[in-house]
């Protein structure tokens, strides 16, 4: 089994920073895709950045030069690091990975597939 755990959420003022973290614990072989999202109060949850293996990160628009996404594979660990929050910033936010899982099959053999996991999530409040 697998396990995301999220923190470094809590009240911050207009124009403050947090950094969220994201640890992966349990049995995978790698992490590939890793994500944010959040979730406001009436809203569906979105997302707010994204980076794939090896790749490049993305970012909604309303974060776009606010935000940024980063990961260490070593500690299985991603982070957002959030810089200028503003009120439309609260929410729930959530940790979204795809992990490469090792499997055996019936004949003994390696085989590798790929399931993706949601971390709890953790409350980000921007207020004065």
């Amino acid at each position: 089994q697998v396990h995301l755990a999220e923190s470094g959420g809590g009240l911050v003022p207009p124009g403050g920073s947090l950094r969220l973290s994201c640890t992966a614990s349990g049995r995978f072989f790698a992490m590939n895709g890793v994500a944010w999202y959040r979730r406001s109060a009436g809203n569906q949850r979105e997302l707010v950045a994204s980076l794939p293996f090896g790749g490049t990160e993305t970012y909604a628009d309303s974060v776009q030069g606010r935000f940024s996404i980063s990961r260490n594979n070593d500690e299985n660990a991603v982070y957002l690091q959030m810089s200028d929050l503003k009120p439309e910033d609260t929410g729930d936010y959530y940790c979204n990975v795809d992990f490469v899982l090792q499997t055996y099959d019936d004949d003994g053999l390696l085989r590798y597939s790929v399931s993706n996991y949601w971390g709890q999530g953790t409350q980000v409040t921007v207020s004065s």
